[in-house]
């Protein structure tokens, strides 16, 4: 189990790294460091499938698409979905907007809990249900203070249940789910990169971009990598736990590139805190639960 930790962690810890790179690799446009990521990282995912042995799994996903042609229907879908979620991590902190996408994050674990109660029938806890409510004090202020949440925030915190449940309903939560909405968005990637126009003209402007973009392509494929590992080694409760850390680690980089919380934004921030750490609490209680059993 304290290997599932470590590569969990580490998969937090290198999107985080990953997230704060991104400052460093202009003049590119948040578009093309989205292309760059996509086109350098699934060819890596599909060399970690074939030695793991999940390449299976796109065979029989591709093989269903053969059946019902339908199906690609949804899986552009899902590739659509996740491709702007991928995007955005990246485009964000290239345009200070990285603590809007940081309390979509924060967010997410309580859209989750909501999705999986009218979707799934799962009841809330009373510790949930605290949260939830602490959670809704601070989406209030934020409406309240500017009319509505940025779009960020509502993209993170609404667009991942959405593609969840999608992925559910179509049978394609799984590793070969992932290597077709890589493959499917393939071309916005190569499009993103041709769109801003000669990529050699930046390149030679900026020398440096020849070692980092490869480095973001290694570091990106190696925190996905971690992280399938970590989803195979920890009991689901923990390793839902530890997807904590990230959103964490993304408040910490954005304040550390500049960005800064308002007095008037700490309303909206606190409680939102607080109802994660309720659910760490949560997790926590359920895990001495399990091991007493």
């Amino acid at each position: 189990m304290s290997k599932g930790v470590v590569l969990s962690v580490s998969a937090s810890v290198l999107f985080g790294v990953m997230y704060y790179l991104t400052q460093f690799l202009a003049p590119l446009s948040g578009e093309q460091v989205f292309g760059w990521r996509m086109v350098l990282t699934f060819p890596c995912v599909t060399l970690f499938m074939v030695y793991s042995g999940d390449w299976r799994l796109a065979r029989e996903l591709a093989a269903r698409v053969v059946r019902r042609p339908l199906l690609l229907v949804g899986l552009l879908t899902l590739s659509a979905l996740i491709a702007m979620q991928l995007w955005l991590f990246l485009w964000a902190p290239l345009h200070g907007r990285g603590l809007h996408v940081s309390l979509g994050y924060f967010l997410l674990p309580l859209t989750m809990i909501l999705t999986g109660r009218v979707f799934y029938g799962e009841r809330l806890s009373r510790l949930q249900t605290v949260a939830a409510c602490c959670a809704a004090l601070g989406v209030a202020h934020a409406f309240l203070r500017v009319g509505n949440l940025s779009w960020e925030t509502l993209l993170v915190a609404v667009g991942y249940p959405i593609y969840f449940v999608l992925r559910r309903r179509l049978g394609a939560d799984h590793l070969g789910g992932l290597w077709f909405d890589m493959l499917l968005m393939a071309p916005l990637a190569v499009g993103a990169l041709l769109a801003g126009g000669s990529l050699g003209e930046v390149f030679v402007a900026r020398p440096a971009l020849y070692g980092l973009v490869p480095l973001l392509g290694m570091i990106s494929a190696s925190a996905l990598v971690c992280y399938i590992l970590a989803s195979r080694t920890l009991p689901f409760g923990l390793f839902g736990l530890l997807g904590y850390v990230e959103p964490v680690l993304l408040v910490g980089v954005a304040l550390a590139m500049g960005e800064t919380i308002a007095p008037h934004e700490w309303p909206t921030y606190v409680p939102i805190w607080l109802a994660v750490a309720l659910l760490v609490l949560e997790g926590l209680r359920h895990l001495r639960a399990g091991r007493r059993a």
